[in-house]
């Protein structure tokens, strides 16, 4: 008999792992459910049909599917430089990047995790987040042995860096490597200003790496991304992806921006063909002047959609105030339960009641800080929003309806017993 032990053979870091989860670890797409959980752009990907076969490399070129028996190009520097052009608004310094200041991977996640694997000394090093905020960068660093430091947002609605705090844990806690900071945050929807990121990058003693993920920006107004400020600071990255404002999540392209010396270390230590080659195409396509086209008409819908949100939830009874900001594709809103406050219980009991009953499927926040009661609504269609204002209705009289019945019932035997007793 063989005498392999899993809970001694792994690392004990990953045998205590709590693995990132969302909504649909619960409520699958069965074809009939609204998904408003994931923050996915409900328009979908800027492809009409016939355009899978013809959509091109942003020079004209079809997706060459014969071409599959080879392997990928290992640097995609033509995808690079079309992502450096969507970037180079020199709105933060006059320098432009290039394909040298950029690792493209799968997802943002192997950015995330590829950062950790090449500062952060195993069971050593530390990297400090902000709540609340993105899960897998507390996964990928439980999952990499390296320890966490937290330091809160400000309270909400504004969500703001703590930028006295932050600095100070930078300036007292040993071996912080990198901090991860989500602008537009999630589930915050806010911008985070560019001053109070400043600082951090002025440290005068602190030597590490400041990430900031934005992975919603092209929800935010014209020139909030700080992705060519790579050019100006050797120890900033910018993250992103075409998973959001550009409806392509299916696909799992995201990009590093960073100095041309950390780019090197990133494409260093990468899988050498990590790319497919119809992850590139498809790409290529859709930041190309044709696919950015769809982009910015699908985007305008999605606004005019989170606009009608912000319109018409602060109407329904129970839905109370909004926690965050607006400049993503979903919103925070706080659950009320019976007496008009927010409540954990009816928030829970609300997100299952819309997924159950309602084949609409949001996402409940309220453990995370500072989120109390909180649902993450992800903006929809224009049909897939009419639904879900109905069904959130319904729901949170449906839940309400019943606490207030069984507070009723309770005072009834209370009643009852005391007159027994009596």
């Amino acid at each position: 008999m063989s005498p392999f032990n899993l809970e001694t053979c792994a690392r004990a870091n990953i045998l205590a792992l709590e693995p990132y989860r969302c909504a649909r670890d619960d409520y699958k797409d069965d074809g009939t459910n609204i998904l408003l959980d994931a923050n996915e752009n409900a328009y979908g990907p800027p492809l009409t049909p016939g355009t899978v076969s013809a959509a091109s490399n942003g020079v004209g070129a079809e997706i060459d599917f014969l071409g599959l028996h080879r392997y990928p190009d290992p640097h995609q520097r033509d995808l690079k430089q079309l992502l450096c052009n969507l970037r180079n608004k020199h709105s933060h310094t006059s320098k432009s990047i290039t394909p040298d200041n950029l690792f493209v991977g799968v997802g943002s996640d192997e950015a995330i995790d590829a950062l950790l694997r090449c500062f952060c000394v195993p069971g050593k090093d530390r990297i400090l987040v902000c709540p609340p905020t993105y899960g897998m960068y507390s996964v990928s660093a439980q999952v990499n042995d390296v320890g966490l430091v937290k330091v809160p947002l400000l309270p909400a609605p504004t969500f703001a860096l703590d930028v006295a705090n932050v600095l100070e844990a930078l300036s007292t806690e040993n071996n912080i490597k990198m901090v991860y900071l989500c602008t537009p945050g999630n589930p915050t929807g806010t911008v985070l200003a560019k001053e109070d990121v400043k600082p951090i990058l002025e440290h005068p003693t602190w030597n590490g790496i400041l990430v900031l993920d934005e992975a919603y920006v092209d929800f935010a107004p014209d020139g909030t991304s700080l992705a060519e400020w790579v050019a100006e600071w050797p120890n900033l990255v910018v993250m992103q992806t075409l998973s959001k404002g550009f409806g392509m999540a299916g696909i799992r392209l995201g990009a590093a921006f960073a100095a041309p010396p950390v780019a090197r270390l990133l494409n260093s230590l990468k899988a050498p063909y990590n790319i497919s080659s119809p992850t590139s195409a498809l790409a290529s396509y859709v930041v190309s002047e044709q696919g950015l086209a769809t982009v910015e008409a699908n985007k305008a819908k999605l606004v005019a959609q989170r606009a009608r949100l912000l319109a018409e939830l602060p109407k329904i009874q129970g839905v109370g105030r909004l926690r965050g900001g607006t400049d993503s594709n979903f919103l925070l809103y706080e659950m009320l339960n019976a007496e008009g406050k927010p409540d954990n219980v009816t928030a829970l009991a609300v997100y299952e009641t819309l997924a159950e009953d309602k084949s609409v499927v949001v996402r409940f926040r309220g453990k995370e800080h500072g989120c109390f009661g909180c649902l993450r609504i992800t903006v929809g269609t224009e049909e897939e929003v009419t639904r879900f204002l109905a069904a959130i209705e319904q729901a949170l009289r449906e839940v309400n309806g019943s606490k207030t019945e069984a507070a009723g019932d309770e005072a009834k035997r209370e009643t009852a017993a005391n007159d027994v007793v009596a």
